[in-house]
């Protein structure tokens, strides 16, 4: 069982963290309802994530094997069989998707999508250059939906655009560090060049920026939360992105943002202080 919870890789579980958005700037982090439909959305999106985890580790058995990191996993290892996977995959939907059912028909359908896409990329998609970071793009962008549809909130087009280009953002600089540190060469990324990526993570860094700046001074967004106070929330954005860069670039911290999460303490202390600022001029009106 320990080594099964280890193959389901909780840690990646952090990404659910997108789901909770809807309720921060939707205004609605005190209605007990919303909130608890939520972490059951994220309940059920970590089933869903960890059930696609196992179900790529699979796929890629024979491969993992062979891999000089890779190898170490649960499954490549042999401390886990193929059989008692397939089993804990099937467990693991199980409860993701009547649980998203449950919540809301949408939620639900939303599960689906994640699994049918998610699967395609393992098979297919992982393998054409550029739609392979869209995919990933899209994973995050179906957490924030699905936190959207559960507590019934009708989110900003710029928090989806600003959504959106951060999923990008973090997809390109995983791709960056895949080709020019990691030792996993898959064949998509012999396609990539660094410059052309050092060119995407710059023009999607800015938009970003630019995306979440007209937000904060929309004037639905100051009319919304009475103040335009939200601007000063804009540094932490910056430095986030300026520190995410860096660990990769100049410290080879990795490419997935979980571990670059759980690893940093000055990237935990920027999204915390980032969170306290919209959370006291959303809800205290600061």
């Amino acid at each position: 069982m320990k080594y099964i919870f280890y193959a389901m890789r909780p840690h990646q579980w952090v990404k659910g963290v997108f789901i909770f958005v809807p309720l921060v700037f939707g205004q609605k982090l005190a209605d007990c309802n919303a909130l608890s439909r939520t972490v059951w959305m994220f309940l059920s999106f970590s089933l869903a994530a960890s059930a696609m985890y196992l179900v790529n580790d699979i796929l890629d058995l024979e491969e993992d094997r062979h891999h000089p990191e890779k190898c170490s996993r649960p499954l490549a290892s042999g401390k886990i069989t193929k059989a008692q996977a397939l089993l804990s995959v099937g467990f693991l939907l199980a409860g993701a998707i009547p649980l998203a059912f449950f919540l809301n028909i949408k939620a639900g359908f939303v599960i689906l999508a994640y699994l049918v896409l998610n699967f395609s990329y393992m098979r297919y998609l992982k393998h054409a250059v550029i739609i392979d970071v869209f995919c990933l793009g899209a994973f995050f962008y179906l957490r924030l939906y699905a936190g959207s549809v559960v507590s019934d909130v009708v989110l900003s087009k710029w928090i989806v655009m600003c959504t959106t280009l951060l999923a990008l953002f973090l997809g390109f600089n995983k791709r960056k560090y895949d080709i020019e540190f990691s030792k996993n060469h898959r064949p998509v990324f012999a396609k990539y060049k660094s410059n052309f990526i050092d060119h995407m993570v710059m023009m999607i860094g800015a938009s970003l920026v630019i995306s979440y700046s007209l937000y904060v001074m929309d004037d639905a967004t100051v009319t919304r939360f009475g103040t335009n106070h939200l601007f000063y929330s804009v540094p932490f954005v910056y430095y986030g992105l300026f520190r995410y860069v860096y660990l990769i670039d100049t410290k080879w911290y990795g490419g997935d943002p979980a571990r670059i999460l759980r690893g940093d303490y000055k990237m935990q202390l920027t999204i915390v202080l980032w969170l306290l600022v919209c959370v006291g001029v959303i809800y205290f009106g600061l």
